[in-house]
């Protein structure tokens, strides 16, 4: 009996980077989270179609230290896997985007529960990003990675390193081995062992259009390693009109019946008048796949490109609970689907006690700041969505802001906001930042020291944005222009961008005394 039909992406909106394990009778996916706190969502699944938010690996700040990472920095690559009785995570942590330096640490963190709780981070290395650990049927640990070379002239992309992890002393011994170098770019290594044969799954072809995943296998667990006679297992390269693209970065996983599937990341474009933008970025996806007598993967099916519907494994359907499209803030703890930057928000700066049913936000630094910023965000899930609040904010200084914000990273950003002008009081206008260019639509701005409370709300209509306000959340007018929401994509920009777009709401105060902004409720639904 099958479950029915997987509906890729399974996780749709920025889940880049899919790790996949199972215990027992269920599946766990861990996905990148780059500048974003908590890092590392944990999603589980009893079926493979159903998926359900249960938390964050890395939720407390022992376990991950963001402040000042560059956008696009931070929680690379996670990789998770079950062994020994107990959950194992390595991961990455960035602090130098770009060329020629990629200053990162590579972390081990343990639990005996999914859930946690996650023991402290062990250091393994820094020699380069994407690690993953294996377990040998002999029982020894072994961390794979891609090694960096910033040199002038080498190839960055230098290769993949194997080296021993021993669990007891928490290190990692012995001399690194380069196991295998190429002269296309690849990346995110990930060892198997079937059959007497160790296999190489990597991720090829950098993140964009050209992404893809290959597969090498050896004899031996140092090499040499062999290349897929058939070339890329998957990818997109050469499909530029499906509805996926930038296929690449998988992990398998294997069923209790002995079905194998392929978790991989790809990212849906929205046409635009300046090409193709995934405004959603890179999400996860699920593939049938199957061993071949001569021993190699292929999808099931044939071909090498992803589909958007795959059978799910044999197995009895397990629907979950689907997100709530409205938070009321009835809680006195965020719902783990909001996210903040780089740093966890406390109670001084963050709080749903001081007036019950609202979210106070007490201003802080800009949005263009990498170290605190009170912004809580969603995020995007699909391109066409409204996401509304309720705002009950009185600064009394140009310094001081609170409203709605459309979120890539501190570079590019739309933000619908009520500041202070002196003589006219409350004005709600828009701020962009375009690539590192900051502008204010003051033609846009409208006053607003009248209303009592001020709805505000972001509609995408594919490559469209709108914003809107309202005093009484009937009598809605519009805001400023239609603004791109294609600039909200790793496809636009001067800089290296491997995120996604967010929703979410936000405060600042320049001048340092923490002027409150309250927010009533917030929607996000799709239109």
């Amino acid at each position: 009996m099958s479950a029915g039909q997987i509906h890729n992406p399974v996780l749709p909106g920025f889940h880049p980077d899919p790790s996949i394990a199972r215990a027992g009778d269920h599946y766990y996916l861990a996905t990148s989270t780059f500048e974003w706190f908590p890092g590392v969502p944990l999603h589980r699944s009893a079926d493979l179609v159903n998926w359900e938010l249960i938390g964050h690996a890395l939720d407390r700040t022992e376990l991950i230290d963001l402040r000042g990472v560059p956008d696009s920095g931070g929680v690379w690559a996670p990789s998770l896997s079950y062994s020994d009785g107990q959950w194992w995570l390595i991961y990455s942590i960035v602090r130098t985007v770009g060329a020629p330096y990629k200053d990162v640490d590579n972390y081990l963190v343990t639990a005996p529960d999914i859930e946690g709780p996650w023991s402290e981070p062990v250091f393994l290395n820094s020699s380069g990003f994407d690690p993953s650990l294996f377990h040998d049927e002999d029982g020894r640990k072994w961390l794979v990675n891609l090694q960096w070379d910033h040199r002038a002239g080498r190839q960055a992309f230098a290769g993949i390193v194997l080296q021993e992890y021993d669990a007891r002393k928490q290190t990692l011994v012995g001399q690194p081995c380069n196991i295998l170098r190429h002269d296309e770019l690849i990346e995110g290594p990930n060892l198997y062992r079937r059959d007497g044969w160790y296999y190489l799954m990597l991720a090829e072809g950098g993140t964009g259009w050209n992404h893809g995943v290959l597969m090498a296998r050896s004899r031996r667990l140092t090499g040499p390693y062999a290349f897929d006679p058939n070339g890329s297992l998957l990818t997109t390269r050469d499909d530029p009109d499906g509805p996926l693209r930038k296929a690449g970065h998988g992990e398998l996983v294997e069923t209790p019946d002995g079905e194998w599937f392929l978790a991989h990341l790809a990212s849906r474009p929205v046409d635009t008048p300046d090409g193709p933008r995934c405004i959603l970025g890179r999400e996860t996806c699920l593939q049938r796949v199957g061993w071949t007598d001569d021993g190699w993967l292929r999808l099931v099916g044939g071909g090498n490109k992803p589909l958007t519907e795959v059978a799910a494994p044999r197995g009895t359907p397990h629907p979950v609970p689907e997100p709530a499209a409205r938070d009321d803030f009835g809680s006195l703890a965020l719902d783990p689907s909001w996210n903040t930057l780089r740093v966890p928000l406390g109670p001084a700066r963050l709080t749903l006690a001081e007036r019950p049913g609202w979210l106070r936000l007490r201003g802080r630094q800009s949005s263009h700041s990498a170290f605190q910023q009170s912004l809580v965000a969603k995020r995007l899930r699909s391109v066409r969505c409204e996401a509304t609040t309720v705002l009950d904010f009185h600064p009394t200084h140009f310094s001081q802001m609170a409203g709605l914000i459309c979120w890539y990273d501190t570079t590019t950003h739309f933000y619908l906001r009520v500041t202070h002008e002196e003589g006219r009081g409350r004005v709600l206008g828009i701020d962009l930042t375009d690539d590192g260019s900051y502008q204010e639509l003051t033609s846009s701005a409208v006053p607003v020291d009248d209303w009592p409370l001020i709805h505000l709300r972001a509609r995408f209509q594919g490559a469209e944005l709108r914003f809107s306000a309202s005093p009484d959340g009937t009598a809605w007018q519009r805001i400023g222009p239609v603004l791109d929401a294609g600039k909200l994509s790793d496809d636009y920009g001067t800089r290296l961008r491997f995120t996604g777009a967010f929703v979410g709401v936000c405060a600042q105060d320049l001048g340092g005394t923490s002027a409150p902004a309250d927010f009533d409720w917030f929607e996000l639904r799709d239109v």
